[in-house]
């Protein structure tokens, strides 16, 4: 099997012609209690770079794994469900309700000799709808996203994912830690981060509004395929930085089909920054294959910034 391993690498060597930023090699193996895994990649102008990493095996089950795919028809019988159960309690003497399901929604319909009863009922199953809706998202790890073109979507709970893997990639972030310089400050530890997370095989991601979910990778399940999307890469960034700076200020930048990073450090000369909500954050792309550092962003995400093609959430 390690001879296996150490082919593969030399493959990648080859084929790749020691492309800038290519991962060279990797390997994944499990235990009992543990999860590691072991990286090497080239970097421009120095010498291969490594990392390996073991994480708590019960700690990675235990947090999201897979994204389920958004399904209308699973959500429709979801709220259709929970709104049956509610007609069911009321007495029909006071009114008559009907659910239906249509091709694009629930449609509720209350008869009653009442104006203000059928008001009263027909209010209360609205709101259920919406609530129900909600719980189905939020046992899914969904949530209501609007885009940048105004445009009522759904999309994965990014921040969710991000705040539920801090604490089990908590190791990983030691490890990247170790993997610079103790002299080192802040924008070291970014651009060896980055170094690493452009390596690992880009998964293009196609429209956020319109991929339902399909693609996106949970940290756990980009390390355990070895690749990832931008929003997949950028959540697994903003986790192990977050375990790095646990109270600097950092924001997720969605593009229509891309994704970046801000954090709130000073900024150098010639970095690429954004404000929000008064504070001014070094922008920074996790996703690859473009090797760029800290501060600097490829020509279409500058682009869409200059348009104000973004939305921001808080990490």
């Amino acid at each position: 099997m390690q001879s296996c391993r150490l082919f593969i690498g030399l493959l990648l060597w080859m084929f790749t012609g020691h492309a800038v930023g290519a991962q060279l090699s990797f390997s994944a193996s499990q235990s009992a209690e543990a999860l590691s895994y072991d990286y090497r990649w080239s970097r421009q102008g120095q010498p291969p770079a490594s990392l390996s990493f073991s994480l708590d095996r019960q700690a990675m089950v235990e947090a999201p794994a897979i994204q389920k795919t958004y399904s209308l028809a699973l959500v429709q019988r979801y709220v259709y469900v929970e709104l049956m159960k509610a007609a069911k309690e009321i007495d029909p003497k006071q009114a008559r309700v009907k659910i239906n399901r249509l091709h694009r929604g629930i449609e509720i319909r209350v008869s009653s000799t009442s104006e203000a009863t059928n008001k009263r009922i027909s209010e209360e199953l609205s709101v259920l709808r919406e609530q129900a809706y909600d719980s189905y998202l939020q046992e899914n790890y969904y949530t209501r996203y609007t885009t940048v073109f105004n445009e009522e979507a759904v999309k994965p709970d990014h921040i969710r994912f991000i705040n539920e893997y801090i604490e089990p990639l908590i190791p990983l972030s030691q490890a990247i830690y170790d993997s610079v310089s103790q002299q080192a400050d802040a924008r070291e530890y970014f651009n060896f981060l980055l170094s690493w997370v452009q390596s690992i095989p880009y998964d293009r991601l196609s429209n956020r509004a319109d991929n339902n979910g399909g693609g996106f990778l949970p940290p756990a399940g980009l390390l355990a395929q070895n690749k990832g999307d931008c929003d997949s890469k950028s959540v697994l960034t903003a986790a192990i930085a977050r375990g790095f700076l646990p109270d600097t200020p950092m924001i997720l930048v969605l593009l229509p089909r891309h994704a970046l990073l801000g954090v709130a450090l000073a900024p150098q000369a010639g970095d690429q920054t954004l404000t929000y909500d008064g504070k001014s954050y070094v922008l920074f792309e996790p996703t690859g294959p473009a090797k760029l550092p800290m501060g600097e962003v490829a020509p279409d995400s500058q682009q869409a910034l200059a348009n104000r093609h973004f939305t921001i959430e808080q990490i």
